[in-house]
Order: structure tokens, then C-alpha cells, then sequence
């Protein structure tokens, strides 16, 4: 239950400093060809350079683009631009276009999926490194899921606002580091429940599981498609951003150096299986940055993060060790294929209410019994998490998933409450509505509605989902930019490839000096230990 007076945050002052919430939103999508095949085209000269363009880039793919807002103040402002990017990228795309589901369609040998290429500098090689490396040691395949990150941040005079009702006399940023990880905490302990309301990808193409170990199902005759009958998010399970290698790693979220010196050992250490394979091929050529069990932070696939802006060169752990957390990043979100932005308002209002009730509820410092709690739990809601007599692990015992969630949703509810007084509005309690439904059974959630129509149209996974790309695509299509917007985003795109120029032209020195330099600024984490 929360435990900060929310009466002070029903106070004028107080709902003022609730309008200051940012968020953002970072999407992936792969490009297809208009038969639905993974696309083998280099990234779109026309939408810039991956490397440097502030809202149009890749992921692990070259063909997975990933598109980014800035911090915005509502959900409908972050929208519309998610939306324009979307229609000037169509414009550049020429017959291809973005597959809208979380998990992929037909792939073919994991040798026939590009890793992302970012040029010639030091700073695109080694981004282009890392890939080879991700993919030499989970698979290109599970590189080619898609999903939403959702970023979100509360304003510097929210923050002194409760630091001063708390009576916290640490400077202002170690007061919002240190409030952030209770929410991150708190997120860890609830996240399932995001999975059970937006998870979205109960189903996969059998190519994607080809020469894997699963127990899904076939869903049609001859198992051109696979799925769990009960899952949610099969992206959130071990055939998506999980790893055996991983689930030895315990991160310490009970307060920022604990989870630097964690994340900073499991990169500053070699991984036995990892430094077998080298460095470097038999050829001299780089195959992956490193032998440790992370090559880089982003490497762990975590459902938060906390964040700070790092700059062109400076690793995400020395961002958040020199400035403190400034941001967070939730993880967990499929791609929603019925709409064609792949989210839409009343989710990301849920989200805003969800994670402030992670804020201002009671956060205890965890161990590893309630790590490991929170990844059994995590297996359960994906395979499970439609079965209405689920059990999860609460409080080292089991609690069924519909009590737990209605409880959470009657904490969230007063959350909700606030931001729409806030913005004197009932858009956030509707939305707390809509997930109320889900629970009761009085609507679907995004999983049931995936295989409900599966079924109703006798369509496999892949030819259901090659439809719903087909009609996001005309949706985009009809609708392009005028001509002011495009020539702003053409713009953009030329400034990006300069400032590429730019850096390969600066770079000196040799690549292994760079990365040198770079793992050097792990040595934070060799003071700790």
C-alpha cells in the first residue's frame, strides 16, 4: 500500500508538480519486403545515419529500426510524434514495410541476418561488435524481436517538493537516485502484471524456433505456427531477451553502487564459455567486444533501467556513477499489433499511474530469494499467465494471480486519481478501467485477442500478422506529412549523415586504443570492490 501521505499530493502545489512528468517512447520495428521476408537492404540512406540521428536508428538488426520521442509532457504529444516518424520513414521505405508484432515472421539461417552497421568510426565499429558478439552468443534469431520502451521522469522541483516533505537532507540528485531505485524495486516486484494486461505475443513463425529447444505447441496442422495456450509474452521468455548465461547474474537494485559494482564485475570479468570463443575468429577479425559475461551494460536484459544521457564514447554505467539516475526505462512491453503505433494513450497513462504508485509505495531492499522470485515469476506470467488459477510467488508464498492483481489495481486506482485532478481530466481512471476488465474477463487482453483471431480466420501466425503490417501500412500511406514537416525531417536526416562525417574524420588513434579508453571508465567498479 502506498505510504506517503497522498492527501499533501492532492494539494494545488503538489497536482502542479504532477504535470511535470515526462515520458518518451522508443519503438522497434523490423523492416519486411511486401512478401513479409526479413529485409537484406542496407538501413535507409533517405532516414540518415543510425549512428548519430537523434530519433531514427537500429537495433541488433541492421533491418530492426527503432524509432525515439524526446521527453514530452503527455501521452498525445509523444504520440504525434511517434506517428510522424512513422510516415516519413514509410516515405523512405520505398516497397518495404514494418512488421508490427513483437515476435518476427519467416526468418531463414541466422547467417542471413545482418547485424546493424553504423560506418567507419570507432564508435560504429564497436556498436557493430557488440551485435556480432549478441549474436554469437544467444543467436541472431532472438535479435530480431521487437518490443516498446517506455521512458519516464518526474520533474527537479517534484523532487526538492518531496525531498522537503521527507526531510532528506542529501543533495537533490542522490535524493532522486536514491528514490528512483525504490521505484525500480518496487517495479521488479509488480512487473508481471504488465505482462498479463499488454503482453501481446503468444504465438510465434515455427522458423523462428528452428533448430531450438521448446515446449510450444503446434497451433495449426503441420506447426507452421507455434504456440503456448495460456501465454502472454513468449518475447519476455526464454526463446526472447533471456539467457542461460545470465540467470547466474544477481543485480543488486537496493542502491546505485550496488548495482554499478554488479553490473561492472559481470563486465570486468572474463566468462569462462565466452573467453573460449576469443575475441577475435580464427580470421584476426573482431567477433565480440569482450569475454566477460557482459560485454557492455545494455547486454543485460533487464525489464528497468535506470538512466542518464551518455555521451558519444562514455559507457551508460559512467553516465549513472558521475550524475546520477535522471531517468528510467521500462522494458517489459510487446509491440500491440492492433493499433498502428503499436501503443496508444490509455497504456501509457496506465504506466504513468503504475509507476508512481512504485514511487510512493513502501520499497524494501531485496536479496537474491527475492530476485529469484521475481524471474520464477516471470516465467509463470509468460507461459501461464492467462490460466485463471495462476499462482505467483508473494511474499515467499503463493497468492493467485486475479487477487494479486485486483489488489495492485485498487493501489494503482488512487494514483490515477491524482494525475487526473492533475490534469482535470478521467482519462487516467479510465484507463485503471480498462485493466480492471482485463482481470474480471470482461474484456480480452492483447494475447487472447492474437489467437482468438488466429483461429476465427484460420490464419497461421505469420499470415495473420503479414496483414495487420499490410493495414498499418495503408494507415501511414494515406496519411503523409506536409510538405513543412517533411522537408524538416529530410533535414534531419542530412544532418545526422553530417555529423557521422564528422566523427569518423575526428577519430585517432587505432580502434583497440578506443576500446582501451572505453573499458577504462569501468575502474568505478575496482574502486568499490
Amino acid at each position: 500500500m502506498p505510504t506517503f501521505n497522498l492527501a499533501e499530493l492532492a494539494q494545488p502545489e503538489a497536482l502542479s508538480l504532477l504535470k511535470g512528468i515526462r515520458r518518451g517512447i522508443e519503438k522497434e520495428s523490423l523492416r519486411v519486403t511486401a512478401e513479409g521476408e526479413l529485409a537484406q537492404t542496407d538501413h535507409p540512406r533517405g532516414l540518415g545515419s543510425a549512428l548519430t540521428h537523434d530519433c531514427i536508428t537500429t537495433d541488433f538488426a541492421e533491418a530492426l529500426l527503432e524509432f525515439i520521442t524526446p521527453p514530452v509532457a503527455t501521452p498525445e504529444q509523444a504520440l504525434e510524434k511517434l506517428d510522424q516518424i512513422h510516415r516519413f520513414t514509410y516515405s523512405q521505405m520505398g516497397d518495404e514495410r514494418l512488421w508490427v508484432n513483437s515476435m518476427p515472421g519467416r526468418i531463414g539461417r541466422d547467417a542471413d541476418i545482418p547485424v546493424a552497421r553504423y560506418g567507419s568510426s570507432h564508435s560504429g565499429t564497436m556498436k557493430t561488435i557488440y551485435r556480432l558478439g549478441l549474436g554469437l552468443r544467444y543467436g541472431r534469431a532472438m535479435q530480431t524481436i521487437a518490443g516498446i520502451h517506455y521512458n519516464f521522469s518526474l520533474p527537479d522541483d517534484f523532487w526538492q517538493w518531496l525531498q522537503d516533505k521527507e526531510g532528506s537532507d542529501e543533495s537533490l540528485q542522490d535524493f532522486k537516485t536514491r528514490r528512483y531505485f525504490d521505484l525500480i524495486r518496487n517495479f521488479r516486484r509488480h512487473y508481471w502484471l504488465l505482462i498479463y494486461l499488454f503482453g501481446a505475443a503468444p504465438a510465434v513463425c515455427g522458423t523462428f524456433v528452428q533448430n531450438r529447444q521448446h515446449n510450444l505447441q503446434p497451433f495449426d496442422g503441420d506447426g507452421r505456427s507455434l504456440f503456448a495456450p495460456e501465454a502472454t509474452s513468449l518475447r519476455m521468455g526464454d526463446l526472447g531477451y533471456t539467457s542461460d548465461a545470465q540467470k547466474s547474474l544477481v543485480v543488486c537494485y537496493n542502491d546505485l553502487q550496488s548495482y554499478l559494482v554488479t553490473l561492472c564485475s559481470a563486465i570486468s570479468l572474463p566468462y569462462p564459455p565466452y573467453h573460449e570463443l576469443g575475441v577475435k575468429d580464427a580470421d584476426g577479425e573482431y567477433q565480440q567486444l569482450s569475454t566477460g559475461l557482459l560485454q557492455i551494460e545494455n547486454e543485460f536484459y533487464s525489464p528497468i533501467r535506470p538512466k542518464n544521457p551518455a555521451g558519444m564514447g562514455e559507457t551508460a554505467l559512467s553516465a549513472l556513477d558521475a550524475r546520477g539516475v535522471e531517468y528510467i526505462e521500462v522494458r517489459c512491453l510487446d509491440l500491440n499489433p492492433f493499433v498502428p503505433l503499436g501503443i496508444e494513450a490509455p497504456q501509457m497513462r496506465f504506466l504513468d499511474a503504475f509507476l508512481l504508485h512504485c514511487l510512493l509505495s513502501d520499497s524494501p531492499q531485496t536479496d537474491e530469494a527475492d530476485y529469484r522470485a521475481v524471474q520464477e515469476n516471470q516465467a509463470r506470467i509468460v507461459y501461464r499467465g492467462r490460466d485463471p488459477e495462476l499462482q505467483l510467488i508473494h511474499n515467499g508464498s503463493e497468492r493467485k494471480l486475479t487477487d494479486w492483481a485486483t489488489a495492485l489495481l485498487d493501489e494503482i486506482s488512487p494514483m490515477a486519481d491524482l494525475l487526473d485532478q492533475a490534469w482535470q481530466s478521467h482519462d487516467y481512471q479510465r484507463a485503471v478501467t480498462i485493466q480492471r476488465d482485463k482481470i474480471a474477463g470482461r474484456i480480452p487482453t492483447p494475447a487472447a485477442q492474437v489467437l482468438a483471431e488466429m483461429h476465427e480466420h484460420g490464419l497461421t501466425f505469420f499470415q495473420w500478422a503479414k496483414a495487420k503490417a499490410e493495414q498499418h501500412r495503408q494507415y501511414f500511406l494515406e496519411r503523409p506529412l506536409d510538405a513543412t514537416e517533411q522537408v524538416e525531417f529530410e533535414r534531419l536526416a542530412q544532418e545526422s549523415l553530417q555529423k557521422q562525417r564528422d566523427v569518423e574524420a575526428a577519430d585517432k588513434g587505432s580502434f583497440e586504443d578506443f576500446l582501451g579508453r572505453y573499458y577504462a571508465q569501468y575502474v568505478f567498479c575496482q574502486r568499490a570492490l
